[in-house]
């Protein structure tokens, strides 16, 4: 028999895989997040991002986003075009808002993340507050989420410490963590993102729709309520 009462909510951990340059993670972390108020006080989410680099060989400068598509899919401008037209209005649906015309370069994201890990070392409320301000500065405003100036900035605009988040980047902190995430994510199998693992065992893949999260966050609820002592 359950010592659990019926009215107490089911305690769920979601490791977020995904990257800060990846438009898909970003729809999919909107429909997370959706799917995370609907169930409401049914299920406590206990959310995690694990790192994952798209391009972990871009140089500082940067590539021009439109060339950097086209020669790493193998399609046409036209269709790299066609390809953000079609995400700005799968963000707009969701309520996030995608500028492809000011996200004119794809960068390195290794120096986020280290910081995404820091965040995280704090709560994971300081590390969602810090992905949801990347993912609008690189998205919505066209910032260069590899500078540790504006990644500084981000930091604090997220709530975080400024100077403490200088110290993390200047110092080369947490790059063994990040190396370590992606390792473990590869040896999970995982070759693209966004990968949602709910409650250690369930996997959903790409930016799904706000009901296909709750599905699987009720699932696995289900699953969890059954085996509980």
């Amino acid at each position: 028999m359950s010592t659990q009462s019926s009215s107490s909510p089911i305690p769920l951990r979601i490791d977020f895989v995904s990257d800060v340059s990846c438009p898909w993670c970003a729809i999919g972390l909107q429909s997370l997040q959706q799917a995370i108020e609907r169930v409401g006080d049914e299920i406590a989410v206990d959310l995690h991002f694990a790192a994952f680099e798209l391009n972990p060989q871009m140089p500082p400068e940067g590539q021009d986003a439109i060339e950097h598509l086209t020669v790493k899919y193998g399609i046409s401008a036209e269709q790299a075009i066609s390809n953000g037209e079609a995400i700005r209005q799968r963000g707009a649906q969701l309520g996030f808002v995608f500028d492809m015309g000011r996200r004119r370069k794809v960068y390195n994201t290794f120096d986020a993340h280290r910081l995404l890990y820091w965040a995280g070392q704090q709560s994971p409320s300081q590390q969602l507050a810090l992905k949801q301000t990347l993912l609008r500065a690189y998205f919505s405003d066209g910032q260069d989420i590899s500078s540790p100036e504006i990644l500084v900035g981000l930091a604090a605009q997220a709530g975080l410490d400024g100077d403490r988040a200088r110290e993390v980047l200047d110092s080369g902190r947490y790059a063994k963590e990040v190396r370590g995430q992606e390792e473990l994510n590869t040896v999970r199998g995982i070759n693209a993102v966004p990968a949602v693992i709910i409650d250690r065992h369930l996997l959903v893949q790409g930016g799904q729709p706000p009901a296909v999260f709750e599905q699987a966050l009720r699932q696995a609820a289900g699953k969890r309520s059954a085996v509980s002592p």
